[in-house]
């Protein structure tokens, strides 16, 4: 056939005709664009996963924390009840203590200092109202409970006596 005929046949001239280069470079160009979409989808669920661990064993770690207290509270009254002088069973209750103390420090846990400082909801949970002349209205006047603090997170707060004005 003559090439005139054959331009005839094609219902496309040549200028139209989709260029089988720039077809696979479109393609790629698609492929590169969903790769780079979902290696960021993945990064994106790898960093919310590890966060999502890290809150779960933060929780975790305050809640073991918040159990132990009570423990130690009870440490602490058996040191404010009396004994003879020299008893080997105070001195085991003080290094426990001690020890425990030391535990809960390596873990970050602070008391929180209540006694004399202005009542804080965020830090105190008030217990008793008494009339105090000798103090300012507002004041924490005695600790019935220390509380704690994990880092900057309020572990449980210190139960107090706070003074009214008369």
């Amino acid at each position: 056939m003559s090439e005139q005929a054959l331009n005839e046949q094609d219902p496309q001239p040549a200028e139209t005709q989709p260029d089988p280069l720039e077809e696979l470079r479109r393609e790629k160009d698609s492929l590169q664009d969903r790769l780079l979409r979902t290696a960021a989808e993945f990064d994106n669920y790898r960093k919310r996963v590890e966060r999502e661990r890290r809150e779960l064993a933060d929780y975790m770690k305050a809640d073991v924390l918040a159990e132990i207290l009570p423990i130690l509270d009870n440490f602490e009254r058996a040191l404010q009840a009396p004994s003879p002088e020299g008893d080997g069973l105070r001195k085991g209750v003080e290094l426990i203590h001690k020890q425990m103390l030391d535990f809960l420090r390596k873990r970050g846990v602070t008391p929180i200092e209540a006694l004399g400082a202005d009542f804080d909801p965020n830090f105190h949970q008030a217990v008793i109202h008494e009339t105090s002349p000798s103090h300012r209205e507002g004041e924490v006047i005695a600790e019935l409970q220390r509380g704690y603090m994990l880092g900057d997170k309020l572990l449980r707060p210190a139960m107090v006596k706070v003074a009214k004005a008369a």
